[in-house]
């Protein structure tokens, strides 16, 4: 399910996060599954329950998952609040850029770079474009 990288520069709850949204985009994990509760994650990954709590938190945040006391935490329909799009679209074009500028650093030629792009894009996206019809 998830897998920390100790060498990577990402701090671990970043790791967590980025790997809970790549799952359910996936399919991995659908809206409705119930997910590890902070002890049995911590367990699982051999790390602080507190940086599982931090993970989750965000998650929260970012309207992924939600807890309902006493029942345990849920993956939620994909958030449709306007502020939360706009600014989590904000940080990503960011993250694009961040990118772009990186690959550039490292000399790698601009279809090179595109064509990295598009096997991600192909690689989440499937065959079936759905997330492109929603945004019409």
């Amino acid at each position: 399910m998830i897998q920390i990288n100790d060498r990577s520069l990402l701090p671990i709850y970043e790791q967590i996060v980025n790997q809970m949204k790549e799952l359910i985009v996936k399919g991995g994990l659908r809206e409705g599954d119930k997910i590890p509760s902070v002890r049995e994650m911590s367990a699982t990954l051999l790390i602080n329950p507190n940086t599982v709590a931090k993970s989750y938190q965000e998650l929260e945040r970012q309207g992924v998952i939600a807890t309902v006391r006493g029942k345990g935490t849920f993956v939620c329909k994909p958030a449709s609040s306007p502020g939360m799009e706009r600014e989590r679209g904000e940080q990503l074009r960011e993250e694009l850029k961040r990118l772009i500028v990186e690959a550039r650093h490292l000399g790698i030629p601009k279809e090179h770079f595109k064509s990295w792009i598009q096997e991600e894009v192909d690689t989440y996206w499937g065959e079936t474009d759905v997330d492109s019809k929603r945004s019409e």
